[in-house]
Protein backbone atom coordinates (compact mmCIF):
# COMPACT_ATOMS: atom_id res chain seq x y z
CA UNK A 1 0.00 0.00 0.00
CA UNK A 2 1.70 3.22 -1.16
CA UNK A 3 1.59 6.38 0.93
CA UNK A 4 -1.04 8.68 -0.65
CA UNK A 5 0.33 11.87 -2.24
CA UNK A 6 0.90 14.65 0.28
CA UNK A 7 -0.08 18.14 -0.81
CA UNK A 8 2.50 20.89 -0.40
CA UNK A 9 2.15 23.09 2.67
CA UNK A 10 4.10 25.86 4.37
CA UNK A 11 6.13 24.78 7.37
CA UNK A 12 4.72 26.40 10.54
CA UNK A 13 6.70 29.24 12.06
CA UNK A 14 7.93 28.97 15.63
CA UNK A 15 5.32 31.48 16.78
CA UNK A 16 2.59 29.17 15.42
CA UNK A 17 3.52 26.59 18.04
CA UNK A 18 3.08 26.81 21.79
CA UNK A 19 5.99 27.85 23.98
CA UNK A 20 8.13 25.09 25.45
CA UNK A 21 7.23 23.93 28.95
CA UNK A 22 10.93 23.43 29.73
CA UNK A 23 13.93 25.76 29.35
CA UNK A 24 16.27 23.14 27.92
CA UNK A 25 19.23 24.08 25.74
CA UNK A 26 21.26 21.81 23.51
CA UNK A 27 24.62 20.53 24.72
CA UNK A 28 26.42 18.97 21.73
CA UNK A 29 28.61 16.88 24.03
CA UNK A 30 25.45 15.18 25.34
CA UNK A 31 23.39 14.96 22.15
CA UNK A 32 22.80 12.74 19.14
CA UNK A 33 21.00 13.50 15.86
CA UNK A 34 18.16 11.22 14.77
CA UNK A 35 17.27 11.22 11.06
CA UNK A 36 13.94 9.45 11.14
CA UNK A 37 12.67 7.37 8.19
CA UNK A 38 13.91 9.57 5.35
CA UNK A 39 13.48 6.67 2.94
CA UNK A 40 12.30 7.01 -0.63
CA UNK A 41 9.10 5.10 0.10
CA UNK A 42 7.98 7.83 2.50
CA UNK A 43 9.51 10.86 0.78
CA UNK A 44 8.12 9.96 -2.66
CA UNK A 45 4.71 11.02 -1.35
CA UNK A 46 5.89 14.65 -1.43
CA UNK A 47 6.63 16.97 -4.33
CA UNK A 48 10.41 17.11 -3.90
CA UNK A 49 10.94 20.70 -5.04
CA UNK A 50 8.21 22.17 -2.82
CA UNK A 51 7.72 22.63 0.90
CA UNK A 52 7.59 21.08 3.30
CA UNK A 53 10.02 18.44 2.07
CA UNK A 54 12.34 20.73 0.09
CA UNK A 55 13.16 22.83 3.15
CA UNK A 56 13.13 19.86 5.53
CA UNK A 57 15.65 17.91 3.45
CA UNK A 58 17.97 20.91 3.19
CA UNK A 59 17.73 21.59 6.93
CA UNK A 60 18.46 17.98 7.88
CA UNK A 61 21.52 18.12 5.63
CA UNK A 62 22.67 21.30 7.40
CA UNK A 63 22.27 19.73 10.83
CA UNK A 64 24.03 16.54 9.81
CA UNK A 65 27.00 18.54 8.52
CA UNK A 66 27.27 20.51 11.77
CA UNK A 67 26.84 17.37 13.87
CA UNK A 68 29.60 15.61 11.97
CA UNK A 69 31.89 18.58 12.57
CA UNK A 70 31.00 18.68 16.29
CA UNK A 71 31.46 14.95 16.85
CA UNK A 72 27.73 14.43 17.50
CA UNK A 73 26.61 10.90 16.57
CA UNK A 74 24.23 10.74 13.61
CA UNK A 75 21.66 7.94 13.76
CA UNK A 76 19.33 6.91 10.94
CA UNK A 77 16.19 4.84 11.36
CA UNK A 78 15.18 2.73 8.39
CA UNK A 79 12.20 0.43 8.10
CA UNK A 80 13.09 -2.85 6.39
CA UNK A 81 11.46 -3.95 3.18
CA UNK A 82 9.43 -7.11 2.60
CA UNK A 83 8.53 -7.52 6.26
CA UNK A 84 7.21 -10.91 7.26
CA UNK A 85 3.61 -10.72 8.54
CA UNK A 86 4.78 -11.84 11.97
CA UNK A 87 7.06 -8.79 12.09
CA UNK A 88 4.61 -6.39 10.47
CA UNK A 89 1.83 -7.28 12.90
CA UNK A 90 -1.11 -4.91 13.18
CA UNK A 91 0.73 -2.14 11.32
CA UNK A 92 -0.60 -3.96 8.27
CA UNK A 93 -4.15 -3.16 9.34
CA UNK A 94 -3.39 0.54 8.93
CA UNK A 95 -0.68 0.64 6.25
CA UNK A 96 -0.69 -2.68 4.41
CA UNK A 97 2.45 -4.69 3.83
CA UNK A 98 4.72 -1.64 3.77
CA UNK A 99 7.76 -1.01 1.66
CA UNK A 100 9.61 -3.50 -0.54
CA UNK A 101 13.31 -4.24 -0.62
CA UNK A 102 15.23 -2.24 -3.19
CA UNK A 103 15.42 1.48 -4.01
CA UNK A 104 12.24 2.40 -2.10
CA UNK A 105 13.83 1.24 1.16
CA UNK A 106 16.93 3.41 0.70
CA UNK A 107 17.55 6.79 2.29
CA UNK A 108 17.08 9.59 -0.24
CA UNK A 109 20.25 10.54 -2.09
CA UNK A 110 20.56 13.99 -0.49
CA UNK A 111 20.88 12.39 2.96
CA UNK A 112 22.59 9.09 2.19
CA UNK A 113 24.38 7.85 5.34
CA UNK A 114 28.12 8.26 5.54
CA UNK A 115 30.56 5.59 6.72
CA UNK A 116 30.56 6.91 10.30
CA UNK A 117 26.78 7.20 10.58
CA UNK A 118 24.75 4.65 12.53
CA UNK A 119 21.80 2.83 10.96
CA UNK A 120 19.02 1.35 13.09
CA UNK A 121 16.40 -1.05 11.77
CA UNK A 122 13.01 0.24 12.90
CA UNK A 123 9.80 -1.78 13.29
CA UNK A 124 7.18 0.54 14.80
CA UNK A 125 6.34 4.23 14.87
CA UNK A 126 8.76 5.01 17.69
CA UNK A 127 12.48 4.66 17.04
CA UNK A 128 12.83 3.12 20.50
CA UNK A 129 10.42 0.22 20.04
CA UNK A 130 12.11 -3.14 19.28
CA UNK A 131 15.44 -1.40 18.56
CA UNK A 132 18.72 -0.84 20.38
CA UNK A 133 18.52 2.95 20.19
CA UNK A 134 18.47 3.32 23.97
CA UNK A 135 21.59 1.18 24.27
CA UNK A 136 23.33 3.14 21.51
CA UNK A 137 22.70 6.41 23.30
CA UNK A 138 24.02 4.91 26.52
CA UNK A 139 27.13 3.70 24.70
CA UNK A 140 27.87 7.22 23.48
CA UNK A 141 26.90 8.80 26.83
CA UNK A 142 24.12 10.82 25.20
CA UNK A 143 21.03 11.98 27.05
CA UNK A 144 19.75 14.50 24.50
CA UNK A 145 18.23 13.55 21.15
CA UNK A 146 17.63 15.90 18.22
CA UNK A 147 14.74 14.51 16.16
CA UNK A 148 14.28 15.21 12.44
CA UNK A 149 12.50 13.48 9.58
CA UNK A 150 9.01 12.11 8.88
CA UNK A 151 6.26 11.96 9.89
CA UNK A 152 5.98 14.57 12.64
CA UNK A 153 2.75 13.38 14.28
CA UNK A 154 3.68 9.70 14.10
CA UNK A 155 7.23 8.42 14.45
CA UNK A 156 8.83 11.75 15.36
CA UNK A 157 6.34 12.65 18.09
CA UNK A 158 6.24 9.14 19.53
CA UNK A 159 10.02 8.84 19.46
CA UNK A 160 10.13 12.09 21.45
CA UNK A 161 7.63 10.68 23.96
CA UNK A 162 9.65 7.47 24.31
CA UNK A 163 12.86 9.47 24.74
CA UNK A 164 11.19 11.44 27.53
CA UNK A 165 10.08 8.23 29.22
CA UNK A 166 13.70 7.02 29.09
CA UNK A 167 15.02 10.26 30.67
CA UNK A 168 16.48 11.41 27.36
CA UNK A 169 15.70 15.04 26.50
CA UNK A 170 14.15 15.24 23.02
CA UNK A 171 14.55 18.31 20.82
CA UNK A 172 12.14 18.11 17.88
CA UNK A 173 13.13 20.36 14.99
CA UNK A 174 10.09 22.24 13.69
CA UNK A 175 11.53 22.99 10.24
CA UNK A 176 13.42 19.70 9.84
CA UNK A 177 10.32 17.53 10.23
CA UNK A 178 7.48 17.03 7.76
CA UNK A 179 3.97 15.63 8.07
CA UNK A 180 0.79 14.82 6.13
CA UNK A 181 -0.33 18.41 6.49
CA UNK A 182 0.15 21.62 8.42
CA UNK A 183 -2.52 20.91 11.06
CA UNK A 184 -0.99 17.57 12.02
CA UNK A 185 2.47 19.15 12.02
CA UNK A 186 1.35 21.85 14.45
CA UNK A 187 -0.47 19.31 16.64
CA UNK A 188 2.68 17.21 16.97
CA UNK A 189 4.84 20.21 17.87
CA UNK A 190 2.31 21.44 20.44
CA UNK A 191 2.22 18.03 22.09
CA UNK A 192 6.01 17.88 22.34
CA UNK A 193 6.28 21.44 23.63
CA UNK A 194 3.67 20.85 26.34
CA UNK A 195 4.25 17.26 27.36
CA UNK A 196 7.59 15.65 26.61
CA UNK A 197 10.29 17.78 25.03
CA UNK A 198 11.41 21.00 23.42
CA UNK A 199 10.53 22.33 19.98
CA UNK A 200 13.37 24.11 18.26
CA UNK A 201 14.53 25.26 14.82
CA UNK A 202 17.40 24.46 12.50
CA UNK A 203 18.87 27.94 12.93
CA UNK A 204 18.90 27.66 16.74
CA UNK A 205 20.52 24.24 16.69
CA UNK A 206 23.02 25.22 14.03
CA UNK A 207 24.08 28.17 16.19
CA UNK A 208 24.62 25.89 19.20
CA UNK A 209 26.58 23.40 17.10
CA UNK A 210 28.74 26.12 15.53
CA UNK A 211 29.53 27.48 18.97
CA UNK A 212 30.67 24.00 19.97
CA UNK A 213 32.76 23.64 16.82
CA UNK A 214 34.45 26.98 17.49
CA UNK A 215 35.29 26.13 21.10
Amino acid sequence: MAIPPIAPYSIPAREDVEANQVPWSLDPSRSALLIHDMQRYFIDAYQPDLDPIATVTANIARLREQCNAAGVPVIYTMQPGDQHPSRRGILADFWGSGLSNGPSAEIIDQLAPGPADIQVTKWRYSAFQRTDLRELLNHYNRDQLVITGVYAHMGCMLSAADAFMNDIKPFVVLDATADFGRDEHVMAMNYVARRCGAVTTTDALEFALRQSNAA
